[in-house]
């Protein structure tokens, strides 16, 4: 979601589309395939200056800190994110009894844990935590929020207008 409201404000997006809608998520992913292999390939990383890249947290430490970076870091309720891959996996036939959601919950809040303290320490990364609850109840104020920390003369009523209550479909 926040790819999609990043670019409805404005900022260009670098994507490949390799991965499509699906049930999941029907609007699309908004991913670049090679971000998963940025261990070994940062070629791509100038092509994407004034661009906004979609990454996991665990891979934001295989950033080079030759480059400045600014994050919005998307938080979620962690019961979401849990009944969320839960259904993923019931939809892609795959067992959901392989970790609990006791453990998986515990694994998720070490490891934000460790990537947050991480980037307190970086002094090439900016960072706004947003919290994607607080985005689907006031998508506006926070979206002027991110124009502010990102610099940037984004839309932000064109971004919060992409806020849809109708893809917030795990909520607890």
């Amino acid at each position: 979601m926040m790819m999609k409201m990043l670019e409805a404000g404005g900022m260009p997006v670098l994507v490949d589309h390799v991965r499509t809608a699906d049930e999941d998520n029907p609007e699309g992913y908004y991913e670049f395939e090679r971000v998963k292999k940025i261990e070994t390939d940062t070629a791509w990383l100038d092509d994407a200056r004034g661009r906004v890249v979609k990454m996991i947290s665990a891979l934001l430490r295989h950033l080079p800190p030759t480059h400045r970076y600014k994050v919005v870091f998307m938080r979620r309720t962690l019961d979401e994110v849990l009944a969320s891959q839960r259904q993923m996996l019931i939809r892609r036939g795959k067992p959901t009894d392989a970790s609990s959601d006791e453990k998986m919950a515990e694994y998720f809040t070490t490891h934000l844990r460790r990537v947050e303290a991480w980037l307190a320490e970086q002094p090439n990364m900016d960072v706004l935590y947003v919290s994607y609850n607080d985005m689907m109840r006031e998508p506006r104020s926070h979206c002027a929020r991110i124009a502010e920390f990102l610099g940037l003369p984004l839309d932000p009523d064109r971004m919060a207008a992409v806020a849809s209550g109708d893809l917030y479909r795990q909520r607890r």
